[in-house]
């Protein structure tokens, strides 16, 4: 496989191979990239076997899927991961196509710190959209390229269990609809999932205790189920590069950002807008128990792969000095 890529990296070749060493299968891959400015080899390709049998929660937002490159490049890294013996669970969003049937049902689309206000029915096309066209056009990309991906509602088997969310401005409590707070993960269905080998692919719909349907952030829905699952990585892939301390200038990209930190970015309004319930998120998924959390520029192709040899974009940490 070969790729030409727009930033960093000038070339990528990958030659897969599976041999077993005393009974185990290990990856190893053999590879000749040249990237500007860096020094990445085959080692740090090979590095990819140390996490063999962990799991990683990948937040695969609705912008992306629209790049027909990233996308098939994001299929080729997932397909990868498991080669590797890497558990996968991916919670995906779909913003921009719920964003065009709700404008085409002559609704508006409105957002409060970074959450969809939702009325009930702006709900019905968020639940048809994500776990109807989504959900099931991203679980079958996944199956036809050989991976045994299931795609699930956050409904089935009360996998994620909310309650209504709402949000503060000014100190005023503002109610933005059938938006759900995360109560309670079923865990087992997706632990027996993947122990089974399959890719449990989620719409981020979640379901109260009296049955009424709530539209969960994606981010925040990747985050309670990394945490109770222990990731080992939460990779929240998103539409720009990371953090930065300045927007209008590259330079100040950050390569993480404390716990801290990012209350205080989002207090200043350094970080405004969606980016808000991604940091919150992160934060969650941090004190929950994942541990590792970074922000991933999904446009980016092979963006999951450079994450894991090289932790590119913005990783969330508990303090300065932390591992």
């Amino acid at each position: 496989m070969m790729y030409n890529y727009s930033k960093g990296c000038t070339l990528l070749l990958l030659v897969v191979q599976l041999i077993k060493i005393n009974g185990n299968q290990i990856l190893w891959l053999e590879a000749t990239m040249n990237i500007k400015n860096n020094d990445t080899n085959i080692k740090d390709f090979v590095e990819i076997n140390k996490y063999e049998g962990k799991t990683f929660v990948i937040k695969y937002g609705g912008s992306i899927m629209s790049n027909d490159a990233a996308k098939e490049a994001f299929v080729e890294d997932v397909a990868l991961m498991t080669k590797a013996g890497i558990k996968v669970v991916i919670v995906h969003g779909g913003g921009p196509l719920i964003n065009k049937w709700v404008t085409k049902t002559g609704g508006e689309n409105k957002f409060i710190k970074g959450l969809r206000v939702t009325d009930s029915d702006t709900m019905e096309i968020v639940e048809m959209v994500l776990s109807g066209n989504v959900n099931k056009r991203l679980s079958s990309i996944l199956s036809l390229k050989g991976l045994n991906a299931i795609g699930i509602s956050g409904k089935d088997s009360n996998l994620i269990e909310a309650k209504k969310k709402y949000v503060c401005e000014d100190n005023n409590k503002i109610d933005i609809g059938f938006v759900g707070e995360v109560t309670k993960i079923n865990e087992n269905i997706l632990i027996t999932l993947l122990k089974n080998d399959y890719i449990p692919v989620i719409s981020p719909i979640g379901i109260s205790e009296q049955g009424k349907s709530y539209n969960i952030n994606a981010d925040y829905a990747a985050a309670a189920i990394s945490g109770v699952l222990k990731a080992e990585k939460l990779l929240i892939m998103t539409d720009i590069d990371g953090v930065y301390t300045d927007i209008t200038d590259p330079s100040t990209l950050l390569s993480s950002i404390t716990v801290e930190e990012t209350k205080e970015f989002i207090n200043k309004g350094i970080v405004y807008g969606g980016m808000i319930p991604k940091l919150e998120c992160c934060v969650a998924a941090i004190n929950k128990g994942t541990k590792n959390v970074h922000l991933v520029d999904g446009r980016e192709k092979h963006s999951l792969l450079l994450n894991i040899i090289k932790n590119c974009g913005t990783r969330i940490i508990t303090a300065k000095g932390a591992n």
